[in-house]
C-alpha cells in the first residue's frame, strides 16, 4: 500500500511540473512530501474505508456490487456483484491497519462468505453462454482477493478450505471461457460462442495478472491460457503505443486519448511478464498523464464508450489504479 500510495505522489509531483521521458525518482518525489501531506493523505484514507463499509449492501450486508448500465432481468448481474465486491474488499485490505480493525475484518469475512457462495450461482458457471457475458470480471477478482487474503495468512481459519477450493474453481472457469482461438478474454462476445470473437485488453490484462498470481502461489495453471493470453495482448498494440479496445485496428478506439487506461494496464501487464519495456511503461504513463482530461471529463457522466474518443466512465478508476502500478514499476 505504501509503494502504491508514494507511487501516486510520484506521478503528482511529476503531471506538477514539465512531462519529460524521465521520471523523477521516488524518492525525491518522497522528499516533497511535509508533515500536513502525510496528514492529509491518512485522513483521506480513513475517509474512504469509512465511506466503503458504510455502502456495504445486501440481507446480510456482504456486497458491494458494481452498478453498470447492463441488467439481466432487470437485476445487476451476479458477475458485477462478486467483481464489485472483490475489488472494494482488496481496498480495505489494502489501507493500513486492516489485521486490528474488528469492523474492517467483520465485513471483509462477509464478502469471502458471499463470494464463495456465489460460485454456484447459475450466471457463475462455467456453461453460460451470453453473448454479453460479464462473469469473467467476477472471476477475475474473486481470484484476485482470495490469493491476496492467502499470501498475507488472512484467511479466516474456518474458511480456509473453501477459499483454497475457490481459487482452483475460479481458475477453471477462468479457462473455460477463455477465448481459445484468439487468446485472452472479452466480456462482450458478439459472435456468440460458437464463433471465434477478438478479445478485450481492457479484461485480459487484469485476468493474467490473476494468473500470474495464482502460478506465483503454487497453484495448476495452464501455461498455455497464459501464452495466447499474452499473445492477444501483443496483437492489439499499435504503433503509437496505445492497445486497441478489442482485438486489433478498433479504428474507432485506437487513439491514445481514448486508452490510456487500457494501455497502462496492457503494458504492465506485458512487463510483468518480460514482454514490455521501461520505454514502453513510461511512455503508457506518459501519455496517461498528457490525456488524463479524456478521463475527467467522463468521470461520473451517464452512458458508456461516448465520443469522440470512445471513454466510459468506469475507466477511471481502473486507469488510476494501473497507472499507479506502472509508475511503481517504473
Amino acid at each position: 500500500m505504501g509503494a502504491l500510495i508514494m507511487a501516486c505522489i510520484n506521478a503528482v509531483a511529476c503531471a506538477a511540473g514539465e512531462m519529460t521521458g524521465a521520471m523523477q525518482p521516488a524518492q525525491e518525489a518522497a522528499a516533497q512530501v511535509g508533515a500536513d501531506d502525510e496528514v492529509r493523505i491518512r485522513a483521506a484514507i480513513s475517509k474512504g474505508v469509512a465511506l466503503l463499509l458504510a455502502m456495504q449492501e445486501g440481507e446480510p450486508r456482504a456486497e458491494w456490487p458494481y452498478e453498470g448500465v447492463y441488467r439481466v432481468e432487470g437485476q445487476i448481474p451476479i458477475g458485477y456483484r462478486v467483481g464489485g465486491t472483490a475489488i472494494v474488499a482488496m481496498a480495505l485490505i489494502e489501507a493500513p491497519g486492516y489485521e486490528s480493525d474488528v469492523e474492517r475484518l467483520a465485513a471483509v469475512r462477509r464478502a469471502i462468505q458471499f463470494i464463495i457462495g456465489a460460485l454456484d450461482h447459475p450466471l457463475m458457471g462455467p456453461e453460460v453462454e451470453a453473448r454479453y457475458d460479464v462473469r469473467g470480471w467476477g472471476y477475475t477478482y474473486a481470484l484476485q482477493l482470495v490469493l491476496m487474503l492467502i499470501d498475507r495468512r488472512q484467511v479466516p481459519e474456518d474458511l480456509s478450505n473453501a477459499c483454497t477450493d475457490a481459487v482452483r474453481i475460479l481458475i477453471d472457469r477462468i479457462n473455460a471461457t477463455e477465448i481459445v482461438e484468439t487468446g485472452g478474454w472479452n466480456y462482450s462476445r458478439r459472435a456468440g460462442f460458437d464463433k471465434p470473437s477478438p478479445s478485450s485488453a481492457f479484461m485480459t490484462a487484469p485476468t493474467l495478472q490473476a494468473l500470474f498470481m495464482a502460478r506465483q502461489q503454487g497453484f495448476a495453471v495452464d501455461p498455455e491460457v497464459i501464452s495466447r493470453g499474452i499473445e492477444a495482448l501483443e496483437r492489439g498494440r499499435m504503433e503509437s503505443g496505445a492497445f486497441a479496445y478489442v482485438g486489433v485496428g478498433a479504428k474507432a478506439r485506437d487513439g491514445l486519448p481514448g486508452a490510456i487506461g487500457r494501455t497502462v494496464a496492457a503494458e504492465t501487464t506485458l512487463f510483468l511478464c518480460g514482454r514490455s519495456s521501461q520505454d514502453r511503461l513510461r511512455a503508457a504513463v506518459n501519455a496517461f498523464f498528457e490525456h488524463w482530461n479524456e478521463l475527467e471529463k467522463r468521470r461520473a457522466q451517464p452512458g458508456t464508450h461516448a465520443a469522440p474518443f470512445g471513454v466510459a466512465p468506469y475507466y477511471f478508476f481502473y486507469a488510476h489504479y494501473f497507472a499507479a502500478q506502472a509508475i511503481e514499476q517504473l
